[in-house]
């Protein structure tokens, strides 16, 4: 199925090249950018959990995406060159694209899909500020729905708020729904009546998911972003937190909870105060998205593990478990403002 099977340096020197001769060109303002990102489209198998792999076009070989987190007001230059055999498009969920429509991905509405082998640049200022992200706009009851073509765009505020200030810890969740019919069948399904078993955060189901650490007297921000193609309930144990932020926006007055409703292509930014050390699950209250398949479990499931706890215990999932890093984008998103690829979501090229 795929037209290239390259990836490392002959990708990125291919990608140079289609960006010279076949490029199109969409300007959202006269003058330099603040930064510009390569991002191809990838064939790529990907690791649900288990013995369950999935063919996904994925961003830069990965799903999510990398992770896009620039300030409010900075101008972005985005080339993306296609190395599947299908098209494609970015759509930059949560930007206003003032003056800069064409950069807004819709394909046929605002721009000619991208043909496989070819480069289209995106140019566009970064506003409003808040969690939004980027997915595909072409067949996105395919592409976006069980294809991965999703990442988080995290736009820093001019101004931060009074509690954006006071946050210690910031993680991304992207909830997303897998239909095992279709796993290895890129171009097809995504259609109404598919039966949706598998289902994610970052990509991966639990056990193979990550905890997520804390000290007592974090303020931690969760930013749930809904990737996929069903409604998610997501309750915490052990805390109420505040709905501070929805779509991007600061509400004002924050909304204390417990549990949070949100459908596909929704955000909601969760401010929870880490007074309440032990272990506390964060799942999925539609609860047959704890499922894996037909085995109970899984699915959308984590763990807050607060440090000042031992998590040794027998009985203990995770007990011994090799914590990796950033799966939240935890890491990334204290790292300079850009790009930055994440090595925990990377696939491996589709033969």
């Amino acid at each position: 199925m795929r037209a290239f099977n390259l990836n490392g340096v002959a990708r990125s020197v291919l990608a140079a090249l289609l960006l010279l001769l076949s490029t199109t060109h969409v300007y959202a303002a006269e003058g330099d950018v603040d930064h510009e990102f390569e991002l191809t489209i990838d064939d790529t198998i990907i690791d649900l959990v288990g013995d369950m792999t999935y063919h996904t076009f994925a961003f830069n070989g990965q799903v999510p995406g990398p992770l896009i987190h620039v300030k409010e007001g900075e101008r972005i230059r985005v080339n993306v060159t296609n190395f599947t055999t299908l098209t494609h498009t970015i759509h930059w969920h949560g930007m206003i694209q003032r003056g800069s429509w064409q950069s807004d991905g819709v394909p046929d509405k605002t721009q000619k899909p991208i043909k496989p082998g070819d480069t289209f640049t995106y140019e566009f200022v970064a506003e409003p500020s808040g969690t939004h992200w980027y997915h595909c706009h072409v067949n996105v009851n395919e592409h976006v729905a069980i294809r991965g073509m999703w990442g988080a765009f995290i736009v820093e505020p001019k101004e931060p708020t009074e509690i954006e200030q006071k946050v210690t810890k910031d993680y991304v969740l992207m909830l997303s729904s897998w239909a095992s019919k279709w796993a290895h069948s890129p171009g097809e399904g995504g259609v109404p009546g598919d039966v949706f078993d598998y289902f994610t955060i970052n990509g991966k189901a639990f056990p193979e998911s990550q905890a997520i650490r804390v000290e007592e007297g974090d303020v931690v921000r969760l930013r749930l972003i809904g990737a996929g193609e069903e409604v998610h309930s997501v309750h915490i144990h052990g805390h109420v937190f505040d709905i501070a932020f929805k779509d991007g926006h600061a509400l004002p007055h924050p909304i204390k909870a417990d549990t949070v409703l949100m459908g596909p292509g929704e955000r909601y930014d969760l401010i929870l105060y880490a007074d309440n050390p032990g272990r506390w699950m964060i799942h999925d209250h539609v609860d047959t998205h704890t499922m894996n398949a037909d085995r109970p479990d899984g699915g959308i499931m984590t763990v807050i593990e607060y440090r000042e706890i031992d998590h040794d215990d027998e009985y203990y999932h995770w007990g011994h478990k090799e914590f990796q890093a950033d799966f939240y984008f935890e890491e990334a998103l204290q790292k300079p403002h850009g790009m930055h690829e994440t090595s925990i979501h990377r696939g491996e090229p589709a033969l």
